[in-house]
């Protein structure tokens, strides 16, 4: 099979996200302002990429995302595999003393191995992980795709990290992550690696202008 470079990043910044309320595969929020306008700066930043496909999770947030690379008529699909993990009753909520604290309880059992937790009618990091290795085995075959844009979100993206490299997911908190920030990963002889990881550059002058 041919070498597949992938550039996954995060969407940009929601009301939710800045005022600090859960979301998850559940909230289907737009991009507030600053998060337009980090999009458009990761587009003035990779729109000489030759994409040959854009992947997006099912959610609003991350087609608008990239919205101006689909306006250049690159071909777009969503997939359910990319939807960020489902938070359960914790969706929607504003982020208390005692939803931090189930946060806390929560995150320190799957660091401890336990990746079949979940919160009630949520989804486990390994629940996660299945439908993400479905989404990318789909977009494994598709053969005429060499260099591919994927737009998810961010506990989703540090799930796949690992199990794409085969790092524990136990680890996943290794992996940085914020609004439009990108990681690069290469594939080849059925191996992914990870070439530019945590890639903010696009960031800076907007971050200067905030």
């Amino acid at each position: 099979m041919k070498k597949k470079i992938f550039y996954i990043i995060r969407h940009g910044q929601t009301d939710l996200n800045l005022k600090g309320i859960v979301q998850g595969r559940g909230i289907n929020s737009p991009l507030n302002d600053h998060g337009v306008q980090q999009a458009k700066a990761f587009f003035n930043a990779y729109q000489h990429i030759p994409f040959d496909k854009i992947y997006t999770s099912t959610l609003l947030r991350t087609e608008q995302t990239v919205q101006q690379f689909i306006n250049k008529g690159i071909p777009n699909e969503p997939l359910v595999g990319l939807d960020e993990i489902s938070w359960g009753v914790y969706e929607g909520q504003d982020l208390n003393d005692s939803i931090l604290k189930g946060f806390d309880e929560l995150v320190t059992s799957w660091r401890n191995g336990e990746l079949d937790h979940a919160l009630e009618q949520g989804e486990s990091p390994n629940q996660v992980a299945l439908r993400q290795q479905e989404a990318f085995k789909y977009m494994l075959q598709q053969d005429k795709e060499e260099t591919v844009l994927v737009c998810m979100h961010g506990r989703a993206l540090r799930i796949l990290l690992c199990h794409l490299t085969g790092i524990p997911i136990s680890k996943m908190d290794d992996f940085s992550h914020t609004n439009t920030s990108l990681y690069v990963v290469e594939y080849q002889d059925g191996m992914y690696r990870i070439i530019d990881a945590f890639n903010t550059r696009h960031l800076e002058d907007l971050q200067c202008t905030k």
